[in-house]
């Protein structure tokens, strides 16, 4: 059973007959009608909203008095129903708009002033990616509802939803339902987001109250699940708790890449397609009993209340139970086959209950998915199946459909498109629902004997290995995903693409003149592609990764290995460098100095790779992050050694030499962000077709220091800091280097590169490559010189 054909077994006699009844019909008029209204109306003013509800409501009654006749019975209340739904949503709409534009959170949001709060938690925490800066954040957004502002006689009761941005261990551990109190400052919300405000909040909450009984039974199954999985390899005990309840806490960084290349994201979100999963287990096993069907539509319910109640009733969760139940009554009063009715008359109840869902990109893709099975996937199937077995047939149609439903929403989102999502989730479909009901009874289990679920998460994490073996060859694959037009524009694009398709492939011989231009045009990527890029290059000695705001380099060290100059700031793109450069071990990782852009995605390095020693500055700066990273290395079992000037290494083509800083003292600097840069480890790397200086970010005083210390001029030169203002006119000079590597992120918050640096290296006749204009830098050896070509952007 995969995830999508789990809802073929909730519907006895199959996915959906072919053709919507005309009260499908009737129920899918008004659904479309009030989302497109709610998303319209989410970016107006409470007053339009009323004018519309006003005006839909006269025209309903219009209609209904048969004043206006727009055709038939059955037409007529079509639009009664579709005029009622538009009135009702607009309604909603206008009050929603005026509760969290009006009050006393709102005027503070204006005056962008600061209080205390009092709130309600109404999410999981999301922590948010750090991408850049010098040190290491924990950064959350948390959804809340403020109950009350200020303190004391000063306090007023409020009822509003706020979104909080705050930082600290402290909010990693908030459920959903906790009482907590803040001192936030205030800012105002996106318009079209029915929220009050946003919160700016600094330090830790003060937790008022417990989790609900519901929140605490969660947080308990949801810890045994992560404690059962620990005997599992790291990516599959990060991966397992994510695919069964959601929870991507201890998810890796690059299999949650991967996923997103392959289409395979949705698995780790919470959505119909996981309650369908255990009750179409739940209704199977009552069909293998012999129950009736009523009993079976009962437990397959009980099966989805169970299973909300472990991955924690959150709003996304209690929103997947919703569709799911309706499927359940669908089933228990015999209407199995008409699905669509049933998604069209829940997605209308949610989108009235919560208009805000009407621009939810998450809903969006779960309506369509849902849709597209129910839809397409009974037609596909029928054309495949006389090509092929039954079985096969649905097995490759059900996933197709789904794809082919929410690509218009995935255009609007990302600007890509994702063909290798079909046979990726083709692929991994069979291990889904195993690893699913397995981790769901693991979970069940786990705080009543942690020896029996032990040995039920081992068939779950083969499952699990399965499904990131996949995501990880399909994101490897040529146009794993294409670049295509955002927004309005690429989705009429889409939609002309699609015509054009369409009416090719009705006749014959245009069919094999598509399938021709296809074809050729899969050799051509495949084939010409890579020897176009020629990535990696021939005969490359030096490589400037592209890893955003952030150092990384790669100095050839053999086939196959490569010495580590800093790792960047995201264990993704730094893994994603080593495994484009073919590295597989790494003998020496030297980090030039412990501020975040250039050790935090020291993760990436060590991801299936063998690495043998790393060096650090010989002087103890960033006590806490130089503690946490000779913490993590002695967690890992890997030496760790302190730079020290004159010491020099050997690696394939490569000699490195330590020329600084001094072990004794170094210049500190202004600010402690100065002292900790002017304590990088500067390397001097030497290969037979010339050499290169390697800075880290010394600023003016190191550089100074540097050349009263001397050293010898170089073919290029990494240039300290990002290419930073702050530098010694005379330190680019007595480098003298023919060509110049800045490693720096696009559209970065420092103005790095500084153009009074720039013109530095121009004028000293320079040539300056940028990561963030180039994408990755190789440095290579052509007829006994140095010489500098870059991979260009690659997503």
């Amino acid at each position: 059973m995969t995830r999508f054909s789990a809802f073929a077994v909730i519907h006895d006699d199959g996915l959906a007959e072919r053709g919507l009844p005309a009260h499908a019909l009737h129920l899918v008029l008004p659904t479309l009608a009030t989302w497109v209204i709610a998303i319209v109306l989410l970016g107006c003013p409470p007053v339009v909203g009323a004018a519309v509800a006003v005006t839909a409501a006269a025209g309903a009654a219009f209609v209904a008095m048969r004043i206006i006749s727009p055709g038939g019975a059955g037409w007529r209340n079509a639009t009664i129903a579709t005029l009622g739904c538009v009135a009702a949503v607009a309604g909603v709409v206008a009050f929603h708009v005026h509760a969290v534009s009006a009050g006393p959170v709102a005027e503070l949001a204006a005056r962008r002033a600061s209080t205390q709060v009092e709130a309600v938690v109404t999410d999981d925490p999301r922590q948010l990616t750090q991408r850049g800066g010098r040190f290491r954040r924990e950064s959350f957004v948390v959804h809340a509802r403020v109950e009350s502002i200020g303190a004391g006689a000063a306090r007023t009761a409020v009822r509003v939803p706020v979104v909080m941005l705050t930082s600290g261990e402290g909010w990693r551990s908030l459920s959903p339902s906790q009482r907590i109190v803040v001192q936030g400052r205030f800012g105002p919300a996106d318009s079209g987001e029915l929220l009050a405000a946003i919160v700016l909040v600094r330090g830790p909450p003060r937790v008022l109250s417990a989790p609900s009984w519901a929140q605490r039974v969660a947080g308990t199954l949801r810890s045994g699940l992560r404690e059962a999985a620990d005997v599992l390899p790291p990516l599959q005990r990060g991966l397992l708790p994510g695919l069964v309840v959601g929870d991507v806490s201890r998810m890796d960084g690059q299999v949650r890449a991967d996923f997103k290349e392959a289409g395979l994201s949705h698995l780790t979100a919470v959505s119909g397609a996981n309650l369908a999963i255990v009750a179409g287990a739940a209704v199977a096993l009552a069909r293998t009993a012999g129950l009736p069907l009523t009993v079976r539509a009962a437990l397959a319910a009980f099966a989805m209340l169970a299973f909300a109640v472990v991955a924690r009733p959150s709003p996304s969760v209690l929103r997947a139970l919703l569709m799911g139940t309706a499927a359940s009554v669908a089933l228990g009063t015999g209407r199995s086959r008409d699905g669509v009715a049933a998604l069209s008359a829940t997605v209308l109840g949610l989108v009235l209950f919560d208009p805000a869902l009407a621009r939810s990109y998450g809903f969006a893709l779960s309506v369509c998915a849902t849709g597209g099975i129910l839809v397409l996937a009974p037609r596909w199937r029928e054309r495949l199946a006389t090509r092929m077995p039954r079985w096969a047939a649905e097995a490759v149609a059900v996933p197709a459909a789904a794809q082919a439903a929410v690509t218009p929403v995935l255009v609007l989102m990302s600007g890509q498109l994702a063909p290798v999502a079909i046979p990726a989730n083709l692929l991994a479909g069979p291990a889904i629902a195993p690893a699913t009901l397995l981790g769901f009874l693991v979970a069940l289990v786990a705080p009543l004997h942690m020896g029996l679920a032990h040995l039920l998460v081992r068939p779950a994490g083969l499952a699990t290995g399965w499904i990131i073996e996949v995501a990880e060859h399909a994101a490897r694959l040529p146009l794993a995903t294409i670049p295509w037009p955002g927004g309005i524009t690429g989705l009429v694009a889409l939609a002309a693409a699609v015509t054009a398709i369409a009416l090719a492939l009705r006749r014959r011989r245009l069919r094999r003149v598509a399938l021709a231009v296809a074809a050729g045009t899969v050799v051509a990527v495949a084939v010409a592609g890579p020897v176009m890029v020629r990535w990696p290059p021939e005969g490359w000695v030096l490589v400037a990764c592209d890893v955003g705001q952030g150092d990384a380099l790669l100095v050839a060290a053999g086939p196959g290995r490569a010495v580590v100059v800093d790792a960047g700031p995201d264990p993704v793109l730094m893994d994603r460098c080593l495994r484009s450069m073919a590295v597989r071990e790494v003998p020496l990782v030297i980090l030039t100095h412990p501020h975040f852009d250039h050790v935090g995605g020291l993760d990436g390095v060590f991801r299936g790779r063998r690495v043998g020693a790393v060096v650090v500055t010989p002087h103890r700066v960033a006590e806490r992050e130089s503690s946490r990273l000779s913490g993590d290395l002695a967690r890992r079992r890997v030496v760790e050694w302190v730079a020290r000037p004159g010491v020099s290494w050997r690696f394939g083509p490569s000699e490195l030499t330590i020329i600084g800083p001094s072990v004794e003292t170094f210049p500190a600097g202004d600010g402690e962000g100065a002292v900790v840069n002017n304590a990088s480890v500067v390397v001097h790397v030497r290969w037979a077709a010339g050499t290169a200086l390697l800075s880290g970010d010394i600023e003016a005083e190191a550089q100074a220091e540097l050349l009263r210390q001397g050293f010898p001029p170089v073919d290029i030169l990494k240039v300290p800091h990002h290419g930073s203002a702050g530098h010694d006119p005379a330190f680019f000079a007595a480098a003298g280097a023919r060509s110049a590597l800045i490693s720096v992120g696009a559209d970065n918050d420092y103005g790095h590169p500084a153009p009074s640096t720039l013109a530095r290296l121009n004028g000293l006749g320079t040539r300056v490559h940028r990561t963030d204009l180039s994408g990755d830098l190789a440095v290579v050896t052509r007829e006994g010189s140095l010489a500098v070509v870059s991979r260009g952007h690659h997503g």
